[in-house]
């Protein structure tokens, strides 16, 4: 699973996907695909697809087009979250030739 497979996720679903960083940091991948990390103020020193990559636990918020009613949100283990997104969790895509 990478933060792309995240990122078609959330707009197809129209969801916020957060995931805790190593430093203690939250990542926030948006209803739009862009990912953010809201309490970071200075340059990152580490990457987001690395990070990813040692998640286990997410979080789901979905967003409904009513602005007053409120966000449900649900708890998913990495497993989950790629048979959301359509891969598993550990396995990597090979591209073969058909020749």
């Amino acid at each position: 699973m990478k933060l792309g497979d995240l990122r078609k996720l959330a707009i197809r679903r129209q969801t916020r996907i957060r995931f805790p960083l190593a430093n203690g940091l939250e990542c926030v991948v948006n209803e739009h695909g862009v990912a953010q990390v809201p309490a970071l103020n200075s340059i990152p020193d580490f990457n987001l697809e690395r990070e990813l990559a040692a998640v286990q636990h997410f979080q789901l918020d979905t967003l409904t087009a009513d602005p007053k009613s409120p966000i449900k949100t649900r708890a998913l283990h990495r497993e989950e979250l790629a048979a959301l997104t359509g891969g598993s969790p550990t396995a990597e895509v090979h591209e073969h030739d058909d020749e």
